[in-house]
């Protein structure tokens, strides 16, 4: 069963931010085009991501969007350390907003936990902002 993460997208003020700055830094991997992303540890868990876990992003505290775990390793930071280098598919996909609050580094998610995508949770608002239909499920209204 595939084990899903969850993680800060720190410094993205919305969605459009999100994808412009994934679009800005693929890079070719073992013939694969996919996004870095950077952690200092190496999750002990990477068997489970990588059988169809993606990492869940939070941008401005509202779960909003996902991409499928390609690859995992280490390598050197320019300071000298090791650092774990996560490989994400260049997919993006929308999920149904919720709200999230801070915390640091990144979580494992249950897939019991991880919220739909957005195009296959139906009922329509899909053209609501994000913040709106993320306020809108906290109050049990969508």
């Amino acid at each position: 069963m595939p084990l899903h993460m969850l993680r800060l997208a720190v410094g993205a003020p919305d969605l459009a931010d999100m994808r412009d700055w994934r679009n800005r830094n693929q890079m070719d991997w073992h013939g694969h085009r996919v996004v870095p992303t950077y952690t200092r540890r190496m999750p002990t868990r990477t068997a489970e991501l990588l059988d169809g876990g993606s990492l869940y992003w939070v941008v401005k505290g509202i779960l909003c969007c996902r991409a499928r775990f390609v690859g995992f390793d280490l390598m050197r930071s320019p300071e000298g350390d090791e650092v774990c280098r996560m490989l994400l598919d260049t997919e993006l996909v929308e999920t149904v907003p919720q709200p999230k609050r801070p915390f640091q580094g990144w979580r494992y998610l249950k897939p019991e936990d991880a919220p739909p995508d957005l195009d296959q949770a139906g009922g329509g608002g899909q053209d609501l902002p994000p913040h709106i239909l993320a306020e809108l499920r906290q109050l049990g209204l969508a």
